[in-house]
């Protein structure tokens, strides 16, 4: 269980993010987190992992305190998050073996890994994980050769080496048509079937009713709707949007 309790983040220059969030996350669900630009779904789920740190409220995992954690304890803990970018956060020049590899540096020996060493089991595990996702056939070739889809399928397969019991999807299909959308969100999809916990965060109302058990959706920083995606009717959605938004999907 993933809770959120009374969090708000206020950055530099007195900007709120968030305020005030609380909201609870059962092992194995997939939670989709919906707003306009803006409305502080990347900074929730960059709190979550503390990739930016909370002004105030506290985030539990397990039982575990991750606002309280230390930065030895919260690399321990990130070994178990895997997180997946909008725009993928690849090294382009490396191989897409040496980037998906990357997802076990949590677990290597820091000399070895700083040299690109790996275990045998962790190269055959980049194998396989690539397999998984349907590039295997790239797995020699350079990260920014790759399209847009196929770089995102890299970093789904990067967060698949750590064995994650939670993934952390900030806005993944943002920068792809809505083809590649779908091809990238049934991976996301199979992995929550697999009982991974996944946190996504999404623009458009057809994916989150296809893909996610539940929503919550973010304005201006604050919490104003978690329940079903079907719950969205159109009144809601001109709450979470505005009432100049027009719905599609």
């Amino acid at each position: 269980m993933l809770k959120v309790e009374h969090l708000t983040k206020v950055y530099d220059g007195g900007v709120l993010a968030l305020e005030d969030v609380s909201f609870e996350v059962p092992d194995g669900e997939f939670l989709a987190i919906i707003g306009l630009s803006g409305s502080g779904k990347s900074t929730l789920l960059r709190c979550v992992n503390r990739l930016i740190e909370p002004t105030e409220g506290r985030i539990t995992w397990h039982g575990e305190d991750i606002t309280a954690a230390s930065q030895d304890e919260m690399r321990r803990i990130r070994r178990r998050i895997g997180m997946v970018f909008q725009h993928f956060n690849l090294v382009n020049r490396s191989s897409v073996l040496t980037n998906v590899l990357a997802g076990r540096l949590g677990y290597s020996n820091p000399a070895t890994s700083l040299i690109h060493r790996f275990s045998e089991a962790d190269v055959t595990k980049a194998h396989e994980t690539l397999a998984l996702v349907g590039i295997a056939d790239k797995v020699h070739s350079r990260a920014d050769e790759l399209s847009g889809g196929q770089q995102q399928r890299v970093g789904i397969a990067r967060a698949l080496m750590q064995d994650p019991e939670m993934i952390l999807a900030d806005e993944p299909v943002a920068s792809l048509d809505p083809v590649l959308a779908h091809s990238i969100m049934q991976y996301l999809d199979l992995i929550q079937k697999r009982g991974v916990t996944v946190l996504c965060s999404l623009h458009f109302l057809d994916l989150v009713q296809a893909y996610a058990d539940r929503a919550i959706a973010l304005n201006d920083g604050r919490l104003m709707f978690d329940g079903t995606p079907v719950e969205i009717d159109d009144k809601k959605f001109k709450e979470i949007y505005g009432q100049e938004a027009e719905r599609i999907g």
